[in-house]
C-alpha cells in the first residue's frame, strides 16, 4: 500500500510587475492555511516519509511548514515548478519503493488535474462526496490524499487510487 499526498501550495502574495512567478512568497493568511493543514494532517495520524517539492518560493515556504508539524524531508525538483500531470505522475514513479508515504508540494493547475486522474470512481458514498469536491475546485493549501494497492510507486497508474481524503482549509 502506498500513500499520495497532494498538497497545493499556501496563498501567495499577488503577481505584480517587477516580482517573477517563480519568487513569490505567501501572504500571512498562507502561512496561516498551510501550517493549520500540516497539523490537521498530524493529528489526524498522518505520516510523511519525504516530501518532492516544486523550488518557487510559495511551495518551498508550504512545505517548510509542513515539515515542521510532520517531521520528514523534503526533496526540491526543478521539474515540479508548475508541472503538468505526466511530470507530477513521473516523480510519483520514480519515489524509492522504501517509501510508504509521499507527498508533492506543488501548483495549479496540475495537482488538481494528477488528483482527478490518479483517482478511480468513487466507490461509496463518502468517496463520491470528496470527488465532488475535488471537482468543485482544489484551492491553495488543499490535500487530496489518495491510496494505491501497490507495492511499488513505479505501479502507480491513473484510476486506481482511492481518494480517502480531501481537506480544504474551510474545512478543519
Amino acid at each position: 500500500m502506498k500513500r499520495l499526498f497532494l498538497f497545493r501550495h499556501a496563498k501567495a502574495v499577488p503577481s505584480e510587475p517587477g516580482i517573477e512567478d517563480f519568487d513569490r512568497t505567501l501572504m500571512l493568511s498562507g502561512m496561516q492555511d498551510a501550517s493549520a493543514m500540516a497539523r490537521y494532517l498530524r493529528k489526524s495520524g498522518h505520516r510523511i516519509d519525504v516530501i518532492l517539492c516544486s523550488p518557487a518560493a510559495r511551495t518551498v515556504q508550504t512545505a517548510e511548514l509542513a515539515v515542521q508539524e510532520l517531521d520528514c524531508e523534503i526533496e526540491y525538483r526543478d521539474n515540479l515548478y508548475l508541472a503538468d500531470p505526466a511530470k507530477i505522475l513521473a516523480a510519483v514513479r520514480g519515489a524509492a519503493a522504501r517509501i510508504s508515504a509521499l507527498m508533492v508540494v506543488g501548483h495549479n493547475p496540475g495537482l488538481e488535474e494528477s488528483a482527478t486522474l490518479l483517482a478511480r470512481e468513487p466507490v461509496r458514498r463518502k468517496e463520491r462526496v470528496r470527488h465532488e469536491a475535488l471537482e468543485e475546485k482544489f484551492p491553495t493549501s488543499a490535500v487530496a490524499i489518495l491510496d494505491f494497492d501497490v507495492g511499488r510507486w513505479r505501479d502507480v497508474t491513473k484510476g486506481t487510487g482511492k481518494l480517502v481524503d480531501f481537506v480544504r482549509p474551510k474545512d478543519i
